[in-house]
């Protein structure tokens, strides 16, 4: 988008997820959010055969699956997401020597917690949280997952430290060998706009939490969704003459949004 001056965040794909309680009463197969989600990645690479994505997603997206399904995709699909500390990888396999199964991995490498206090770290300047920049500290290795019955893939994994204020350390990873580390941290400090936009979308458009559990939740979300009139103009341009932003206003009545002052408050 030409006008934002920062990160959007914007719903295209939405998928319902059921507890496995549930499934195993109505007697369906049950399905993590990380293979939810591998349904969604393959949609997009089906509906759009010409475009190349960067997947970003949390520790609930980290997975050993969701990082096979992206390195399977590589040449359209990379994923960016968080390491465990304690991870466990491993080398590439040796040669085969021509007796016995061929090795699926090789030795044991260092673990990304071992890995970040014994080797030397760089600084850099990165797109940070909020669209703002901050200096870090950065250390990037490379190694291979492996779980069994599922293979190995490989990892390029990123150790970030902010060098000003309180944030936590990050490890994070990447199946793209050739992506810096300061593309990892910006793509992945981006994601925070997700946050941000189910915040706005609770506070303009009166919607509950994404993970009401409850069915009186769900309904009250579904109430307070759905248009109070049909009124054909929910949005006007607000005083102050042409190029002004619009000023949008709740449907049926003369009452702004609460959160009328954000960029993407405008557009719901």
């Amino acid at each position: 988008m030409p006008f934002a001056k920062r990160r959007w965040t914007l719903p295209i794909l939405i998928d319902l997820y059921r507890t496995p309680e549930l499934d195993r009463a109505e007697k369906h197969p049950h399905k993590t959010p990380a293979q939810l989600m591998c349904r969604r990645l393959r949609l997009l690479l089906l509906r759009f055969p010409d475009r190349t994505f960067v997947f970003t997603g949390d520790s609930g997206y980290g997975t050993h699956e969701v990082a096979r399904f992206c390195d399977r995709h590589r040449a359209r699909r990379t994923p960016i997401s968080t390491l465990h500390p304690d991870a466990n990888l491993f080398a590439p396999p040796p040669p085969y020597s021509g007796q016995g199964r061929p090795r699926i991995k090789g030795a044991r490498v260092p673990k990304p917690r071992q890995a970040a206090e014994t080797a030397s770290r760089t600084r850099l300047t990165v797109v940070w949280y909020g669209g703002g920049t901050r200096w870090v500290e950065a250390r990037t290795g490379t190694g291979h997952g492996y779980k069994g019955g599922c293979g190995r893939v490989p990892l390029r994994g990123v150790f970030v430290r902010a060098a000003t204020g309180a944030h936590r350390d990050e490890y994070l990873f990447t199946t793209d060998p050739a992506l810096w580390a300061d593309a990892v941290i910006g793509a992945y400090c981006g994601r925070w706009s997700i946050e941000t936009t189910f915040q706005e979308a609770r506070s303009a458009l009166g919607l509950e939490t994404t993970r009401g559990r409850r069915r009186s939740e769900r309904e009250r979300s579904r109430g307070r969704a759905r248009p109070r009139s049909r009124s054909p103009t929910p949005c006007a341009p607000s005083a102050g003459g042409c190029g002004t932003r619009p000023l949008c206003h709740r449907p049926g009545t003369a009452r702004p949004f609460r959160n009328s002052r954000t960029p993407s408050a405008n557009c719901y």
